[in-house]
């Protein structure tokens, strides 16, 4: 890979866009309600970029994207990441994060006790929503304590953790509400 470049791609929740450099992917963009934003949001994050057809690496990530999006399973481990302009401690929590297996999730708070980071959760949290590799650093998998599935990051585009989740097959943990969060559940009444 030479350069700067960047592509816009169809999948089946929209026009998503990749952006790469000598050392990898430096950054995924879901879709926008329209092509143009997720184009306008590639150009503000990576202004240097060119469009140019994808090397065969790239290629891969992008079909990798396209299939999770379809509902399939992916490995993205040999997908490179251009880590470079990442604080240390999001690496480790993004290196973590890959890690998580199609259709499970974690917590923040679970992602920080892995890190042996206890008490680090809303670190976690802010790392994740600095996310500059989404899906293939699938920040979706990891949620609230309680299961409740917030708002993907603002490189998430219009796409929603709980749509992710969904498309991945994963339990209902995205099923939950504020309700849910601030109501518990009493136990039946016994009749009688």
């Amino acid at each position: 890979m030479s350069g700067l470049g960047y592509a816009v791609f169809d999948t089946p929740v929209g026009r998503c866009g990749i952006a790469w450099g000598e050392l990898g992917v430096l950054g995924v963009q879901l879709p926008e309600a329209r092509e143009i934003e997720t184009r306008r949001r590639l150009f503000k994050l990576f202004p240097d970029a060119r469009e140019v057809r994808p090397p065969p690496e790239i290629q891969s990530a992008i079909d990798g994207i396209a299939a999770l999006l379809r509902g399939k399973g992916c490995d993205f481990s040999e997908v490179r990441l251009d880590m470079s302009g990442v604080r240390p401690f999001d690496a480790r929590v993004y290196d973590l994060t890959r890690s998580i297996p199609r259709g499970e999730t974690l917590t923040y708070g679970e992602v920080a006790a892995r890190l042996r980071a206890s008490g680090a959760a809303h670190s976690v949290a802010h790392a994740l929503a600095r996310n500059p590799f989404m899906l293939i650093v699938p920040c979706h998998r990891v949620l609230e304590a309680g299961g409740y599935a917030d708002r993907i990051s603002p490189n998430g585009g219009s796409i929603s953790k709980r749509r992710l989740l969904s498309i991945e097959g994963a339990g209902h943990p995205g099923s939950r509400t504020l309700f849910d969060v601030l109501l518990p559940v009493a136990p039946p009444r016994p009749q009688g």
